[in-house]
């Protein structure tokens, strides 16, 4: 990395995913109150609600909508509001 263009707080930080307690280490210079000691060492730690290894659509759980069936639905609903301001 060049010298110089970071900010002085670019360091290590732990990010912990609070659904799944996953960790992973990144450089950040995010604000973190809380701190965690891993493999000895104590790092800044940022807790996430959410992240790619608890988000349904990277993990494959995701659940499809049916989406089809409910335009088939709005059209027939729509086509019987339509058939009623003919008459």
């Amino acid at each position: 990395m060049k010298k110089g263009i970071h900010p002085e707080n670019y360091r290590p930080v732990v990010f912990k995913d609070m659904s799944n307690d996953d960790t992973f280490i990144s450089r950040s210079t995010i604000a973190a109150k809380d701190t965690i000691e891993i493999d000895g060492v104590t790092y800044p730690l940022v807790k996430l609600e959410i992240t790619s290894s608890s988000h349904p659509f990277f993990t494959g759980k995701q659940k499809l909508v049916d989406s089809a069936g409910r335009v088939d639905k709005f059209m027939s609903r729509y086509a019987k509001h339509m058939q009623n301001k003919q008459k």
